[in-house]
């Protein structure tokens, strides 16, 4: 694979860390778009320092396009992680919630715009552009939920159904980058993505449940499961987000302008339900019991959400090949052996 310099805004995040340890191993140039706002972002920043002291930062915040522009000028690739990630944070300050996720998309994709190289421009979105999905019927099965009618999951031509602050805001970035490429030819693509997990995440409990989970285990933290537990969502551990990144910049001439569904899909071995199927999983793991309480449903939650990930599999060449157990096993692994840094 050619050299490259990639511009990684959110590259402390837990996606972007992940990424350019990956990118600095195959030997691209990065540099790093980071206001560092985000729990655990300053840690992660540190730990990438630490690995590469001549990497690139750039202490900037996608709201300010002056910054934005002039990194731009010298990407051949944007990967837009930086975002708003929560939904009950948009829900109790939605104006921050536009000005990061909305602005600061458009943001991106006005600096490729004008950029000399026009870069490659890759968005994370999100499931939650889909919104509630009501008219999805669901049946009930003794340690989960399911789609009755869609054995595949959700496919990118389901309505887009725009729910909270957050999925407004997520939404309105995914849309403008989707459309810049038919305006504008700008070489983008959409992941609207699942639940996605692994190492460096530092998971709180509205957002990256699956790491919050584990990180509460371990360190003795109290969990609180909302509704029955019988939710069901379609995982993807990390790296096999990051081969589908790499796929869609390998064959940009094909893919530019497209929408993919990225998760884990409908396998058995990716799908789990929150704590009904989670709990056992991960006690098998810590060794002992793990005490919870319940609380009340909690508005807009979906009692399943699959993404059909077909398309990816077929335009991209790619499929998911960590399972949910074995990712679980590194998380697991890698909380234990860094439980220092959760206070």
């Amino acid at each position: 694979m050619d050299r490259q310099h990639y511009l990684v805004t959110g590259g402390a995040g837990f996606i972007g860390t992940n990424l350019v340890e990956r990118l600095l191993r195959q030997g691209h140039e990065v540099t790093i778009y980071d206001n560092l706002s985000r729990r655990g972002a300053q840690i992660n920043a540190a730990w990438l320092r630490e690995r590469h002291p001549t990497l690139r930062w750039l202490v900037a915040d996608v709201r300010d396009f002056e910054s934005l522009q002039r990194a731009a000028s010298q990407a051949d690739v944007i990967v837009h992680l930086a975002s708003q990630v929560a939904v009950t944070t948009s829900v109790t300050n939605p104006r921050e919630d536009f000005e990061i996720n909305a602005l600061g998309t458009f943001n991106v994709v006005e600096a490729a715009r004008h950029s000399p190289r026009q870069p490659i421009v890759l968005y994370a979105s999100t499931n939650k552009v889909y919104g509630g999905m009501e008219d999805v019927v669901i049946v009930e099965e003794p340690t989960r939920y399911a789609y009755r009618d869609l054995p595949y999951g959700v496919p990118e031509t389901y309505p887009l159904d725009f729910h909270s602050p957050y999925g407004v805001s997520k939404g309105t970035g995914d849309q403008y980058v989707h459309d810049y490429a038919r305006i504008y030819g700008l070489r983008t693509v959409v992941f609207r993505q699942s639940a996605i997990y692994g190492p460096r995440q530092f998971g709180e409990e509205d957002q990256g449940w699956a790491a919050w989970f584990v990180i509460a285990a371990v360190t003795g933290r109290p969990i609180t499961i909302y509704g029955d537990g019988k939710q069901v969502r379609d995982m993807l551990y990390v790296d096999d987000l990051l081969e589908a990144y790499e796929a869609a910049v390998a064959r940009i001439d094909q893919v530019a302008g497209r929408i993919y569904n990225i998760g884990g899909g409908p396998a058995v071995e990716r799908t789990i339900s929150v704590w009904a199927e989670f709990a056992p999983l991960l006690e098998k793991y810590l060794g002992r019991a793990i005490p919870v309480r319940y609380g009340d449903w909690r508005p807009g939650d979906q009692k399943v959400c699959i993404m059909d990930i077909r398309k990816a599999e077929r335009e991209l060449g790619w499929q998911p090949r960590v399972s949910f157990a074995e990712g679980l096993r590194r998380l697991v692994d890698w909380v234990q052996a860094n439980r220092a840094l959760f206070g």
